[in-house]
């Protein structure tokens, strides 16, 4: 069987593992064996220390820590230290640092995300976690569907194990839609149908209580990008060679999209549009009511993104019968490979992906992939996390499975934004920005080879 069939056949079984948890009507699903785990290595025997770091808020550093507390009560012979860091590339300059002088100093359970499993995994610097031994049985590794463990396998080797998956979205503000008289989308709308609203929205003087103009659409192209390659090509972005897998023409009519926004009201000024980019979602001019749509993860309708029950999440638009919208983990969960304890690294990560630490973390990381511990946390949630969790059900029945962001690609996001802007300002065509961008990231590619 093929990458792609194996990761159609775990797709399916997770979308009815949470179709029927949020109905309530599904048993638990079983929980992996772990007594012969138990006899074969004990965590009682001897006092270890662990270093686990993640990046997050200080709510997620406060979480996490009860997390850890539970685990230290569980298994008071292995000492955890939680360090977090404020953003990935916080996290990751630090991994850089830690690897770059031997790993010794590196922690022993880190969050990895994007391209990072299989850069790290490639390089030999992650404990492999699907090997017939100790520490795939503790970590149980295959309680996991296929599709979505690709971006943590390099020559056929797990290095990572996915925390949940929030699916892209877009979302709506069906107060402003019926302000400006525009009848409020619904799944299946096209393109056309989203310039058309935002460009109605954008044009029709509205502003907020604090006399802040309402744009049509708050769009951050990375946040939509590989949503809109993934409805325009057989398989995204990338291919599973990991080469360039989109034409430059692709690129270049998302690109003509924008220009239609911007001459149709629906975007503001391009110096607003590059000012947004890299905004935190909570000062994002969607959720401060100051724009009619918006693209971002799912999980966002319960922050941000709710406007106390005012925003309508829906499939993102599309002009052909595919979705786009690829079913990818938020993060990972990796183990340092120079570890002197595996088995208690992987204790560890497991705790933290299990229905062990379920009633705790939630969604907070994603609705979980590992079948038991949907089972304990889909029931547990309420209001715009329920929401979430049904479109991630949704998308589970609908959505692609894309090949993973090969090493070299980590540019991406910066490229987008940086032809975008090219585009927007007027420096460059539509056609010209979307061969400039597949040549860049085709180049950083082939020189990480």
């Amino acid at each position: 069987m093929t990458r792609s069939a194996r990761s159609i056949a775990g797709k399916a079984t997770l979308g009815a593992l949470l179709v029927g948890a949020l109905a309530l009507s599904g048993c638990a699903g079983g929980t992996p064996e772990e007594d012969h785990v138990a006899e074969a290595w004990d965590p009682h025997a001897e006092e270890v220390e662990l270093e686990i770091a993640w990046w997050g808020n200080e709510e997620r550093q406060a979480l996490f820590q009860q997390v850890i507390d539970a685990f230290e009560e569980e298994y008071p012979e292995i000492t955890v230290t939680g360090n977090s860091y404020g953003a990935p590339d916080d996290l990751f300059n630090r991994l850089a640092t830690d690897f770059g002088g031997g790993a010794t100093t590196a922690p022993d359970v880190f969050a990895l995300g994007g391209a990072k499993p299989q850069e790290y995994g490639s390089n030999g610097l992650l404990l492999q976690l699907d090997a017939d031994d100790q520490v795939s049985e503790i970590a149980h590794s295959d309680a996991y569907p296929d599709f979505s463990l690709t971006n943590a396998i390099v020559d056929e080797k797990l290095y990572g194990l996915p925390t949940g998956g929030n699916a892209t979205a877009a979302f709506v503000n069906t107060e402003i839609f019926e302000k400006a008289g525009v009848e409020v989308p619904d799944d299946g709308w096209t393109w056309d149908d989203l310039v058309k609203a935002a460009n109605a929205i954008g044009s029709a003087g509205l502003t907020t209580d604090t006399g802040a103009p309402i744009m049509g659409i708050d769009l951050r192209v990375q946040d939509i990008i590989g949503t809109y390659t993934g409805q325009e090509t057989e398989f995204g972005m990338y291919d599973w060679d990991g080469d360039v897998a989109v034409e430059p023409e692709v690129i270049s009519s998302f690109y003509g999209i924008e220009e239609d926004l911007l001459a149709g009201g629906g975007l503001p000024d391009p110096s607003v549009v590059s000012t947004n980019w890299n905004l935190p979602s909570d000062q994002q001019p969607y959720a401060l009511g100051q724009a009619g749509i918006t693209f971002g993860y799912s999980n966002l309708v319960n922050g941000p993104y709710g406007l106390d029950g005012a925003t309508k999440i829906l499939l993102p638009p599309t002009d052909t019968d595919k979705t786009g919208v690829a079913l990818l983990p938020s993060a990972f969960w990796s183990i340092n490979a120079a570890t002197e304890h595996p088995e208690a690294a992987a204790l560890l990560m497991d705790w933290f992906l299990s229905p062990a630490a379920a009633d705790l973390i939630k969604d907070t990381r994603g609705v979980p992939f590992r079948q038991d511990t949907a089972d304990a946390v889909v029931p547990l949630l309420e209001g715009g996390a329920a929401v979430a969790a049904e479109y991630v059900a949704k998308t589970l029945e609908s959505g692609e499975v894309a090949p993973p962001q090969p090493n070299g690609g980590a540019n991406m996001n910066s490229y987008s934004q940086t032809y975008e802007a090219e585009v927007l300002f007027g420096r460059l065509s539509a056609k010209d920005a979307g061969q400039k961008w597949v040549d860049s990231l085709t180049a950083d590619i082939e020189a990480a080879r």
